[in-house]
């Protein structure tokens, strides 16, 4: 506990501090991807914003001039600097509830990378995440649906065998509870810990095309960047992450 407490005050100092350090905007010549993961579920910690400082920072980057675009175009490497991409990990329902009905009143593109055994039940606590029919419901309303793997596992940690059985059986499952085929793949923890280079080979193997990481300057060979934005992040430090004042920036371990 005490630790967490550590690591919490630790990442608010550095989420305020770092865009006073990076003064110069560094914006990225094809795109930005966000990465978000709950939007009204405080059991999520410094991964949740709520519903109103989500909106406050859609509707700040649009007057800014930003325009959204879907991740896969950025991916693509097809966007340009001022588009953005917005993409949520482990697929909890406040991202329906919070999130989806903001994107759809501004008409903004979204993905959602789910974790197939969160999906089945298989994690604490009951009701915040989504089941399959939630995941089949965002898709209905347009979201790009991805892995986010079968446990959420650290790939910086775990055997070749096991990574390919999450890669693998993850699309698998995908594909067998909503009949989409993704190609997508976001990792989990998403830093330059939790991947190595032949796992972005693996992962084609298994038939992504894509696979998300973190960090524009720290990112693994072979993945795409994401800005992660936190709990802490209300307009002026959002305002600097699109700007790239957290390129070099990785969560404290």
């Amino acid at each position: 506990m005490r630790r967490r407490h550590v690591l919490d005050a630790r990442l608010r100092w550095e989420r305020a501090v770092k865009p006073a350090i990076n003064r110069r905007p560094h914006p990225l010549a094809t795109g930005r991807v966000l990465c978000y993961h709950s939007v009204g579920t405080p059991e999520w910690g410094v991964n949740d914003v709520t519903p109103a400082v989500f909106r406050e920072h859609m509707e700040l980057a649009l007057s800014l001039g930003y325009r959204f675009v879907p991740a896969a175009r950025v991916a693509s490497g097809n966007a340009g600097p001022r588009d953005l991409a917005v993409t949520f990990d482990d697929g909890l329902k406040s991202v329906l509830d919070g999130a989806a009905p903001i994107l759809a009143d501004l008409g903004i593109p979204w993905s959602l990378f789910v974790v197939c055994a969160w999906a089945d039940g298989g994690q604490e606590p009951r009701g915040v995440l989504m089941d399959w029919q939630d995941v089949l419901r965002a898709a209905r309303l347009g979201a790009e649906v991805g892995s986010h793997s079968i446990t959420h596992p650290d790939f910086g940690t775990v055997s070749d065998e096991q990574a390919g059985a999450e890669l693998f059986e993850s699309r698998r499952m995908i594909r067998e509870r909503t009949g989409i085929l993704v190609d997508s793949f976001a990792i989990p923890f998403g830093q330059s810990r939790n991947w190595r280079p032949e796992l972005s080979r693996l992962a084609r193997s298994c038939g992504y095309q894509t696979v998300y990481a973190q960090a524009t300057e720290t990112r693994t060979e072979g993945t795409v960047a994401r800005t992660f934005i936190t709990r802490y992040d209300r307009s002026r430090i959002f305002k600097a992450a699109l700007e790239g004042a957290f390129d070099a920036w990785e969560e404290p371990a």
